[in-house]
């Protein structure tokens, strides 16, 4: 048995089928909503030409495009997401943007990155820590810190636990609870979480989304 024990296979089966799902209207109902946390993460992330950039859960493909803008023609991106579906779409924007050969994307499972040790330069995530089961989420970040270099940066954006909890968050998470299949985000305390692995908060801005708090948060080994 490996570390990836307490993975939930059914979990990632039901989670796989719903994103492909809403692959196709993914950007109708979260696009504009969460543009401006990602393009914030995006920034504060600060990709430079000639880099090698991997972006974990990268949906229908924006910050693809960002970034392969970012490192241009001497550098890399690269792009795993679970969903099917996400990867046709984001594929096809791509496709349109003119920056297809300057992508490399793969469907997978985040636990088991399909990289060497040290790979890349940065990492960026947005919206999609907070999909994993609280067990496997420091499986994913010691990943994460496997494939970068220990130079390296990473920025995480995600919906994050707050000291005092206000009506919307207690109403989403009671929603959550209730259909978790469809909403499957919840807050965690990515901050805490980051650190227990052993990567270094380098800065942290709070922010929020439709009344629920968002943590951008950049990280070193």
């Amino acid at each position: 048995m490996n570390n990836l024990v307490d993975h939930d296979i059914n979990k990632t089966e039901t989670t796989k089928a719903y994103y492909d799902h809403l692959s196709r209207w993914y950007d109708l109902l979260a696009g504009q909503a969460e543009k401006k946390c990602k393009e914030l993460g995006l920034e504060l992330l600060n990709a430079h030409p000639g880099e090698t950039i991997l972006e974990i859960g990268f949906g229908t493909g924006h910050c693809l495009q960002s970034l392969a803008r970012s490192v241009g023609n001497t550098g890399e991106v690269h792009g795993v997401d679970l969903s099917s579906g996400m990867l046709q779409v984001a594929q096809s924007r791509l496709q349109e943007a003119g920056l297809a050969d300057k992508v490399e994307l793969r469907q997978g499972d985040a636990l088991q990155l399909p990289y060497e040790n040290e790979f890349f330069d940065a990492l960026y995530m947005s919206f999609t820590l907070e999909l994993f089961a609280f067990s496997e989420i420091p499986i994913l970040l010691k990943e994460c810190k496997r494939v970068l270099s220990s130079q390296g940066r990473m920025c995480i954006v995600c919906m994050s636990k707050r000291d005092t909890e206000g009506l919307m968050i207690k109403l989403y998470q009671w929603v959550h609870q209730k259909w978790p299949a469809y909403i499957d985000c919840r807050p965690i305390d990515a901050h805490s979480e980051i650190e227990q692995v052993g990567f270094h908060i380098e800065q942290r801005i709070q922010m929020s989304l439709f009344g629920l708090p968002v943590d951008i948060i950049l990280a070193r080994p």
